[in-house]
């Protein structure tokens, strides 16, 4: 028999899901089956739905022979780390805002699952004493926003169970969090425009097509567009997402013929030749710049009127400087 001890890390979970983690060589039907004949929570029987609080006490009656079966040996949590390519833009005990590169995965593929930022972000905070990994302890930080690998720019992880939940709540109900982004892309925009389309994703090709009209299929985006400068037929444009849709910037300012520089499934091709030649640029000038908070939840009440800015990449500050040095700005 094994006791847990429910802390800060482990609370506000369901006991299956808890389960899950912390055995996770085992079945979803042999957790059941745990549940059922091997759990009790505080003394007393438990169901899967049930969540545990904080001061709980677990208590697992599982042979040992069974109980090394299903849990992962501890060498397995080791990592290897790959090189840090991220900066840190803010840390506290709740949160940690990061400068992703472009170039670098946020989550790993079937291209590459060792360095990507996750990794390392996991790395820097276990090489501070931030996070440890234990069998006990089945969260893991984890990010609340992603980027594609070729956008740099902020992202945000949870350090801990509760700030996670918190995060990922304020970015569901889009009231407490602003994502903004800057983007340099061949085509005019004099104007503050708010794109509001249905969506469906081509996962083989991992491009999102946009439908016409109220299509009763796809998954509905929202971007506002505002321009920043405008200058021999190219437009400098803050990006606000409303949702976060796969590509959605990317694909919402191309139906608005707004081709971002350097994009290869969205842009213009003869334009982004001319950026590769005269800029050596590979990727989309897409950079999230920006995050605001307001009205926050009691939790993060101190970052009320905050905002975190990451710089421009230097290459991006170069075609931005050179497309837009005699620019006309907007408000």
């Amino acid at each position: 028999m094994i006791e847990i001890n429910i802390g800060a890390e482990e609370q506000e979970q369901r006991l299956d899901r808890f389960l899950k983690k912390f055995l996770p060589k085992a079945s979803l039907g042999h957790v059941y089956k745990i549940i059922r004949t091997k759990v009790r929570v505080n003394g007393k029987k438990a169901k899967p739905e049930q969540y545990l609080k904080k001061g709980d006490v677990l208590a697992l009656y599982l042979p040992e022979d069974a109980l090394e079966a299903f849990l992962k040996p501890e060498k397995e949590n080791a990592r290897s780390a790959s090189p840090r390519q991220f900066t840190v833009v803010y840390e506290d005990e709740n949160l940690l805002l990061v400068n992703k590169p472009a170039g670098l995965l946020t989550h790993g593929d079937r291209t590459e699952k060792k360095n990507t930022l996750v990794n390392q972000v996991l790395d820097y905070l276990v090489d501070t004493g931030a996070y440890r990994f234990s069998r006990v302890n089945t969260f893991v930080p984890a990010t609340v926003n992603r980027l594609d690998r070729n956008t740099s720019g902020l992202v945000i992880f949870g350090k801990n169970n509760l700030a996670l939940q918190c995060l990922n709540e304020m970015i569901r109900s889009k009231e407490s969090i602003g994502k903004y982004y800057l983007a340099a892309a061949k085509g005019e925009l004099t104007e503050e425009r708010t794109l509001r389309s249905v969506m469906e994703k081509d996962e083989e090709k991992n491009r999102i097509r946009i439908l016409e009209g109220d299509a009763p299929k796809g998954r509905v985006m929202e971007t506002v567009l505002r321009p920043v400068a405008c200058r021999n037929g190219y437009s400098l444009v803050e990006a606000q997402l409303i949702t976060g849709r796969t590509h959605q910037i990317r694909a919402h300012m191309a139906s608005a013929g707004l081709h971002i520089l350097g994009d290869p499934k969205y842009g213009d091709l003869s334009v982004n030749k001319k950026m590769k030649e005269s800029f050596g640029l590979t990727g989309q000038f897409l950079h999230a710049g920006r995050l605001a908070f307001w009205d926050c939840p009691e939790m993060f009440r101190y970052l009320d009127g905050k905002e975190f800015r990451a710089p421009l990449p230097a290459k991006l500050e170069r075609i931005k400087r050179e497309l837009f040095e005699e620019e006309k700005q907007y408000e």
